[in-house]
């Protein structure tokens, strides 16, 4: 029974009813100017382009208006979408969007958009962050067909990625913060990624 009990306190649990598991990642995390560094590197390449107008088009096929980008990876959704702001964790990332003029508290506000790029997946209290969104909330993350799945596959970061969802687990865990999903997509897979699904939440 220790290892059970061990596995359960320091593993990955995976609920198969919710099609939704979380591994406890540890508080120190790699948010840091290589990490920044890095996803600068990454967008500065065809991929990255067309990652960001794959983006830029779902949020303009539901919404009109003024959003607020979490986890800004290297900034570039910021920079592309019209009058974007920014809330990041990773000091580097603030600072650059301090130097813009564009960092924006998540949690001082509510706002009418929420774009969480490969974010989600990350936060400690995903569902407060996404509770801070009044219209629709905007993602892409890594979908899982089950534990076996998340086992092998790369986005089984155990520095980095505290929440793991099925599809359906994704759309009921929305529904159950008040949200209805309008679009579902894997343009980011047909781009080139592994495994990643694109959606539109807005509120009920």
């Amino acid at each position: 029974m220790k290892s059970f009990n061990d596995e359960l306190a320091a593993g990955l649990v995976w609920l198969p009813e919710l099609g939704m598991g979380r591994y406890p990642v540890p508080a120190s995390r790699p948010y840091n100017p290589d990490y920044f560094a890095r996803y600068q590197a990454m967008a500065d390449t065809p991929m990255g382009v067309q990652l960001t107008a794959a983006r830029i088009q779902l949020v303009s096929r539901h919404y009109q208006g003024p959003v607020l980008d979490v986890g800004i990876g290297s900034g570039q959704f910021v920079n592309s979408y019209p009058g974007a702001l920014g809330f990041d964790v990773n000091p580097a990332g603030v600072a650059w969007l301090h130097e813009r003029n564009a960092f924006a508290d998540l949690y001082a506000d509510r706002w009418r958009a929420l774009t969480m790029w490969d974010v989600l997946e990350h936060i400690d209290d995903p569902a407060r962050a996404v509770g801070q969104a009044t219209e629709s909330v905007f993602v892409s993350l890594p979908i899982f067909e089950g534990a076996e799945h998340i086992l092998a596959s790369r986005h089984y970061r155990k520095d980095e990625h505290i929440w793991y969802w099925t599809h359906d687990g994704i759309v009921r865990w929305f529904a159950e913060q008040g949200f209805r999903m309008v679009e579902h997509n894997r343009c980011e897979s047909m781009l080139g990624r592994d495994g990643i699904g694109s959606y539109a939440f807005r509120r009920k």
